[in-house]
C-alpha cells in the first residue's frame, strides 16, 4: 500500500462497533497500522479477526489512563510516534426529558454522559499528546449533528456533543501545529449505539421504532446513512497531506439533515 496513510501509527478509541469500527477499517484499508481501544472484548475480537489480524487491540475502560497509556504505546512505532488519534467513544440517552427525570437521576445521568461523550476524548488527548507530537499527528473527534441542532438525542447527549464541538476550536488552538478536526454524523443505523446505564437504558439506538425511516424522511438526500458513510470524513481528517491546511474544522456527515 502505497498512499498517504501507509505506515501511519493511528489509535481508535471505542473502535469495536459503530462509526469507530467504519473509520478504523478504513484507516487500515488505506495501509496504515490501527489500534482499537474498545471495552467489549468479543467487540473488539471481531475487528482483529476481519482485519486478518492486521488491526490490534486493547481491551479496556477509555476513562482509564493506564488502559489508554497501554493503547498509545502499542498503537506507536518504535520510536514511540503515533501519528493520528481518533477519539469514537459516546452514549446516547434515548431522547431522555430533563423535566422527566427526579433531581438525583438527572446528576447521575449527566455525569455519565459527560464522562463517556466528553471526558473520555479530553483524557485519550491529554495521554496521546506526547507521542502525537513525536509523530506531528492529528486528533479527529466525533461530534453529532446534535451538537448543531435539537435533533438526535436529548438533552443530555445534545450539550455533552456542543462541548465536543467547542472542544474542536479550542484542542485545535491548543495544540498547533498538530491539527484537530472532528467529524458530525447525522443519524445513523447499524451502530449498536447503547444508552445510559444510569437510566437503565441498556439496548441499542438502532431498536427504537421507525428510527431509520423517520431520519431518512428529514435529510435532503433520502437516506439514512450506515457507519461506512461517515468512514471517508475521518480518513480525509487523518490524511497527513490531503488534510494538512485543514485544523478546527468540523464535517457534518448528516445527508443535508440541517437543510
Amino acid at each position: 500500500m502505497s498512499g498517504t496513510l501507509a505506515r501511519q501509527h493511528i489509535l481508535v478509541t471505542g473502535g469495536g462497533s459503530g462509526i469507530a469500527r467504519a473509520a478504523a477499517e478504513r484507516y487500515h484499508g488505506e495501509g496504515a497500522r490501527v489500534t482499537i481501544l474498545e471495552r467489549s472484548a468479543s467487540n473488539a475480537n471481531d475487528v482483529v479477526s476481519g482485519s486478518g489480524g492486521a488491526i490490534q487491540s486493547i481491551v479496556g475502560d477509555a476513562l482509564d489512563p493506564e488502559v489508554l497509556a497501554s493503547a498509545v504505546e502499542l498503537a506507536s512505532d518504535p520510536g514511540g510516534a503515533l501519528h493520528h488519534l481518533t477519539c469514537g467513544v459516546g452514549v446516547f440517552d434515548f431522547y431522555a426529558q430533563v423535566h422527566e427525570l427526579s433531581p438525583a437521576d438527572l446528576l447521575e445521568a449527566a455525569g455519565e454522559s459527560w464522562r463517556l461523550n466528553v471526558l473520555s476524548a479530553l483524557v485519550a488527548v491529554n495521554i496521546a499528546h506526547p507521542a502525537l507530537v513525536r509523530g506531528r499527528g492529528s486528533v479527529t473527534l466525533t461530534v453529532s449533528e446534535s451538537a448543531f441542532n435539537a435533533v438526535g438525542g436529548g438533552v443530555l447527549y445534545g450539550s455533552a456533543k456542543w462541548a465536543v464541538r467547542g472542544m474542536v476550536e479550542h484542542l485545535a488552538a491548543e495544540l498547533a501545529p498538530l491539527r484537530v478536526n472532528g467529524v458530525a454524523p447525522g443519524g445513523t443505523s447499524g451502530t449498536r449505539f447503547g444508552g445510559l446505564s444510569s437510566l437503565q437504558q441498556t439496548s441499542s439506538a438502532d431498536a427504537v421504532v421507525g428510527r431509520d425511516l423517520r431520519i431518512a424522511r428529514a435529510t435532503l438526500l433520502g437516506i439514512t446513512a450506515g457507519p461506512i458513510d461517515h468512514a471517508g470524513a475521518y480518513r480525509f481528517l487523518a490524511d497527513p497531506v490531503d488534510a494538512r491546511a485543514v485544523t478546527g474544522m468540523i464535517i457534518r456527515s448528516d445527508a443535508g439533515r440541517r437543510m
